[in-house]
C-alpha cells in the first residue's frame, strides 16, 4: 500500500523538512556525504582565489553559502533529487567570464548577472508551463552541439588555459586521479568486474573519492602534495566575503553584462531540463521496486526552487552555475538503497538529507578536513572538469544520426568553447539550419507524475 509522502511544513507548493524531526539520520549516506561532498563542495576553490580575488578562508566561506543553498533545495523546498551544479555549463561560464573580464569585481558582477537572469528565466518558463516547449523546439543538432561545447571547453580549460596553474603543478597526481576516476566510472571492462565483484561495485559507488585517496597517497611521494594540517574549528569570514563578491558591496552588474549573459542563461536551461528528466526516471525506475512511499514530482516547483535559490546565490555570492537540480551519481547511489525496502531506507527524503549532513556545514569549520584538502583542490577541480568533458563528449555523440549532423555539431561545439556565448549560439542555429534542418524530436516529450 501506498504511503502518503514524507510528511513536513506545507508552504505554498514547497514542503519544509526540518533535519531530525520530519527525517531520519542514516550514518552510511552521512559517511559517504562527508567525503564525497568534500572532494567536491570544494573544487571552486582554487578558482575563485586565482582568478577572482578571494583568500583561501573567503573563497570556503562562499563555498559553504553555495552548499547550504544546495542542501535547501532537500529542506526547505522539499525536492526529491541529490542536488548539484549544472557542471556542463560550467566551462562554458569560465571561458566567457574569465576572458571577458580583468578585475575580480567584474567578474563577480558578471556572475550575478548570468545568475538572475537565469533565476528569472526559471521563474517564467516555471510559471508559464513553456519550459518543455522551448526545450522541444530545439533542433536535436543544436543540443548536441551545446552539450559538446561544454566537453570542449572543460578540456580546454584543463590543458590549455589554466595548465600551468593546475595540471603541471600536480601532473603525477591529477592524472592518476582522473585515470581511476574514469576507469570506476565509465569503463565498459569495469563494468562487467562491478557485476562479478562486490567490492568493485562499491568503490566505483564512492563517486571521486577513490581518484582522490590516489591523488593524496601518491602525492606526497612524488612531491606534489605537502600536507600542513591544522587542528581546531574554522569561523568561514562571511562577512569579509560579502564585501567582496556581493552586489550590495560591489556594485551591480552593467545592462551590457546581463545581455552578454543571456546566451548562457539559455544554454543552461537546456542541460538542466535533461537534468530534471534524468531524476525523473531514475525516481520512476525506482518507484517499480517500492511502491511503499509516495513520490511527488512536481516540474513547476523544481523550476521555482532552483530560481529562488540562483536569485539568493546572486545576490550572496554569486557563482554560475553551482545550483542546479541534480547530482546524477549521488541521486542514483541514494536511489539504489531506497529501492532495497522500507528496513533499508525509510524514505528516499531521509537518505537524501542524511547524504548532505542534515544541512550542517560541517565541511566548512572542521580545520583538520579544510587544511588536509587544501593541497588537493586543484586536483579537485581537474578531475570535476576532466569528467564533465568525457561525459558531456560521449552524450553529445550519441545524439545526431547523419554524418551532416555530426560534423555540424563539432562545428557547433568549437564555435561554443571558442568565441563568445551570442556569437557561439548564432552560429550555432545558421550552421545547423543550413547544414541539417530544424532537427526536432518531437517524441521526445518527458513523461510526470
Amino acid at each position: 500500500m501506498t504511503q502518503p509522502e514524507k510528511p513536513g511544513w506545507r508552504w505554498g507548493i514547497f514542503t519544509f523538512r526540518l533535519p531530525f524531526l520530519h527525517t531520519r539520520f542514516y550514518w552510511p549516506e552521512a559517511f559517504q556525504g562527508l567525503f564525497v561532498a568534500a572532494a567536491t563542495g570544494m573544487a571552486l576553490v582554487p578558482l575563485m582565489t586565482a582568478f577572482f580575488g578571494l583568500s583561501f578562508e573567503e573563497a570556503i566561506a562562499i563555498s559553504m553559502i553555495h552548499m547550504m543553498l544546495l542542501t535547501s533545495a532537500l529542506i526547505v523546498f522539499g525536492e526529491p533529487y541529490a542536488p548539484g551544479w549544472i557542471t556542463p555549463a560550467l566551462p562554458l561560464v569560465l571561458a566567457f567570464v574569465l576572458d571577458s573580464y580583468d578585475e575580480p569585481s567584474q567578474r563577480w558582477q558578471a556572475m550575478t548577472a548570468i545568475s538572475l537572469n537565469f533565476a528569472l528565466l526559471l521563474f517564467a518558463l516555471g510559471i508559464s508551463g513553456l519550459g518543455k516547449r522551448f526545450v522541444l523546439w530545439l533542433p536535436d543538432t543544436l543540443k548536441a552541439g551545446i552539450v559538446l561545447g561544454a566537453a570542449i571547453a572543460a578540456l580546454k580549460r584543463v590543458f590549455i588555459d589554466d595548465a600551468d596553474r593546475f595540471l603541471l603543478q600536480q601532473p603525477v597526481a591529477t592524472t592518476l586521479a582522473c585515470a581511476v576516476c574514469l576507469v570506476f566510472a565509465f569503463s565498459l571492462p569495469m563494468q562487467r568486474l562491478k557485476e562479478r565483484s562486490r567490492l568493485i561495485a562499491l568503490i566505483g559507488s564512492l563517486g571521486l573519492l577513490p581518484g582522490f585517496i590516489i591523488a593524496a597517497t601518491v602525492g606526497p611521494l612524488v612531491g606534489e602534495v605537502i600536507y600542513n594540517i591544522e587542528w581546531g574549528v574554522m569561523i568561514p569570514p562571511v562577512s569579509e566575503a560579502w564585501n567582496k563578491v556581493s552586489p550590495f558591496a560591489i556594485g551591480w552588474p552593467s545592462l551590457a553584462m546581463f545581455i552578454e549573459g543571456m546566451p548562457l542563461a539559455l544554454i543552461t536551461y537546456v542541460i538542466l531540463f535533461g537534468d530534471l528528466v534524468t531524476g525523473n526516471e531514475v525516481i520512476k525506475e525506482g518507484l517499480r521496486d517500492r511502491n511503499d512511499e509516495h513520490i511527488d514530482i512536481n516540474p513547476t516547483r523544481s523550476h521555482l526552487s532552483i530560481a529562488l535559490r540562483n536569485g539568493v546565490m546572486a545576490l550572496s555570492a554569486p557563482f554560475f552555475p553551482t545550483q542546479g537540480a541534480l547530482w546524477t551519481g549521488v541521486h542514483v547511489i541514494i536511489m539504489q538503497r531506497w529501492k532495497q525496502g522500507h528496513r533499508s531506507m525509510g524514505s528516499l527524503h531521509d537518505g537524501l538529507i542524511s547524504y548532505y549532513l542534515m544541512g550542517i556545514p560541517l565541511l566548512f569549520i572542521f580545520l583538520p578536513l579544510l587544511t588536509g584538502l587544501k593541497p588537493l583542490l586543484g586536483v579537485a577541480l581537474s578531475l570535476t572538469l576532466i569528467l564533465t568533458g568525457f561525459a558531456c563528449a560521449y552524450i553529445a555523440m550519441s545524439i545526431p544520426k547523419t554524418n551532416a549532423s555530426r560534423g555540424t555539431v563539432l562545428l557547433v561545439g568549437t564555435a561554443l568553447a571558442f568565441f563568445e556565448p551570442w556569437v557561439g549560439l548564432l552560429f550555432g542555429i545558421a550552421a545547423t539550419m543550413l547544414l541539417v534542418g530544424w532537427d526536432r524530436d518531437v517524441g521526445a516529450l518527458p513523461q510526470e507524475s
